[in-house]
């Protein structure tokens, strides 16, 4: 039998061992007895490293007064002259509301005035600005601007929303009031696993702290198109790349683990793998992680315990020559882009966005 071979024999046994663990009897000890058989030096892990992202360039500021943008609905009323006043249109295909919805350029069309640049403006600015417009037409006109419908700031909900769907912001929201637009979570939210998607990446933001633990800090402002997704708590996998020959997600049964059985399930490929530095990518909250290394080798051998895995967790077994988080990293990262969706946020924003 060659080396790779045996190594997959062990790690087979081993998975095996493990499953038949708990129905070896134990020696019982006297009661009050404390007896610590484990320690640090029993632990496989050979590297641990902690690592912390936060909000930096993705922080936003509120904006003091709403400003108008595509897609409002603003009602323009000019007093004396319901002729220049703003038509009726229909929203949703049902609605009737009175208002000229604002364009894709940030314009309003208005009767005889024709296009008005609107965007970017508060209500006061917009009323000031139509006001001057009509001065070509009318002497001393007196014009009234409202919104009709605010609908140039959709805020998304998805997941395990007890009411999901799209909001539309009407002023400054932080994430607490975002939340609260979904009416409450249902009891499978995975909380642990919530995000924040904003301009198409995940922003470091941890709803759990928030709603569990109360922590402002996490309180973050948001911004028109952010997406919050809360997924469930229903499937459970980690992710195994590298020398294997099924690279991807593996299953964990009953959300339990272990190191050797992901790697018994994935299937080490024969004469790459270096399993006395086999990396894994943890994630802890959406703003905290851990870069591991380990000695799989010592677990084999039992010099170590079996090493539990985490939900989430990016297993990389690498190749001979690949010595390093930089290389591993850039080894795997195609494939994890490819299942991005999947990854614990820690993860994505850490490895996909740095």
């Amino acid at each position: 039998m060659n080396r790779n071979a045996c190594w997959k024999s062990c790690i087979g046994l081993l998975s095996s061992l493990l499953a038949l663990a708990g129905c070896t009897s134990l020696t019982d000890l006297d009661p009050g007895t404390v007896k610590q058989i484990y320690g640090e030096r029993y632990s496989a892990v050979v590297e641990r490293e902690a690592v912390e992202v936060g909000l930096g360039q993705d922080a936003v500021q509120p904006e003091k007064e709403y400003l108008v943008g595509a897609n409002d609905i603003l009602y323009v009323n000019v007093k004396g002259h319901p002729e220049l006043s703003s038509p009726g249109i229909m929203v949703g295909g049902t609605n009737k509301v009175s208002g000229s919805r604002v364009d894709g350029l940030g314009r309003v069309h208005l009767p005889i005035a024709g296009s008005v640049a609107v965007a970017g403006m508060t209500i006061e600015q917009v009323t000031t600005h139509i006001q001057n417009v009509f001065r070509t037409y009318l002497q001393d006109p007196w014009v009234v601007v409202e919104i009709s419908e605010y609908r140039s700031k959709p805020l998304y909900l998805l997941g395990q929303f007890n009411a999901p769907g799209t909001y539309y912001m009407d002023r400054a929201y932080s994430l607490m009031e975002g939340l609260a637009l979904g009416n409450g979570l249902k009891d499978i939210a995975n909380l642990r696993a919530a995000r924040i998607i904003r301009n198409g990446k995940t922003i470091p933001v941890d709803i759990y702290r928030l709603l569990q633990e109360g922590d402002q800090s996490q309180n973050t402002w948001l911004t028109a198109n952010d997406v919050i997704f809360v997924p469930d708590d229903k499937n459970q996998n980690v992710f195994v790349f590298g020398a294997v020959k099924k690279a991807g997600p593996v299953v964990m049964p009953n959300g339990r683990l272990t190191l050797a059985q992901a790697l018994a399930s994935a299937d080490l490929n024969e004469g790459s793998a270096r399993p006395t530095h086999v990396r894994i990518i943890r994630s802890l909250s959406p703003t905290r992680g851990e870069l591991l290394v380990l000695d799989l080798a010592q677990i084999l051998r039992g010099e170590a315990l079996p090493f539990p895995l985490s939900e989430g967790d990016v297993v990389y077994v690498p190749r001979n020559g690949v010595g390093s988080w930089n290389l591993a990293i850039q080894e795997i990262l195609p494939s994890l882009q490819a299942i991005s969706s999947l990854l614990q946020p820690f993860v994505q924003i850490k490895v996909l966005t740095d």
